[in-house]
């Protein structure tokens, strides 16, 4: 499965809410959707299951360390299975450090608002017109900084997101086409 580096789809909630954001990256790969059944509700739960055991302790460590500077962190998760099994991806629901923002058919915004800085995550779908069994998922990430500790602290953490992401949408797409 091939993903590359893409730019922030056009019909993206996120290219059209008038914000001038400071950092965009995108990434798109391809998956089945035989049945057409796949939603942004379905691909919001996947974000939440499928990133590899090595992102889940890399946010273990960013937790311990940001909350040093009193900021946001994912919280406990020793219940995490069932805040999995109840988390329905409606707007203003929380897991763990992401906020659902904004659902449509097509599109899943995630995100969390801190004082150092804002970032969104948009799982957007996009259905092609010529091959009505495949789709594009498009991870896109913006982030906007609130003053210089949001830019100092996305420093050291923009190296791994470009590791990070990537990964985890092949995990996604993975997930998605095996539970078929």
């Amino acid at each position: 499965m091939k993903i590359i580096e893409t730019v922030l789809p056009n019909k993206s909630i996120l290219k059209n809410d008038g914000v001038n954001y400071d950092f965009v990256d995108s990434f798109v790969g391809e998956f089945s959707d035989n049945k057409n059944t796949i939603t942004s509700a379905t691909i919001g739960k996947a974000f939440f299951t499928s990133a590899p055991n090595w992102v889940g302790k890399l946010f273990t460590l960013r937790n311990k360390i940001v909350s040093l500077f009193g900021l946001k962190t994912s919280g406990n998760s020793n219940d995490r299975q069932a805040q999995l099994d109840n988390f329905k991806c409606q707007e203003g629901e929380q897991l763990g450090l992401f906020k659902v923002f904004s659902k449509t058919e097509d599109e899943l915004i995630l995100g969390e608002d801190d004082k150092h800085l804002n970032f969104r995550i948009s799982l957007f779908i996009d259905k092609q017109t010529e091959n009505h069994n495949k789709s594009k998922l498009v991870i896109s990430t913006t982030v906007k900084f609130h003053n210089a500790f949001g830019r100092m602290y996305f420093l050291p953490v923009r190296p791994f997101h470009k590791l990070i992401v990537p990964k985890m949408l092949k995990g996604i797409i993975n997930q998605l086409e095996n539970e078929k």
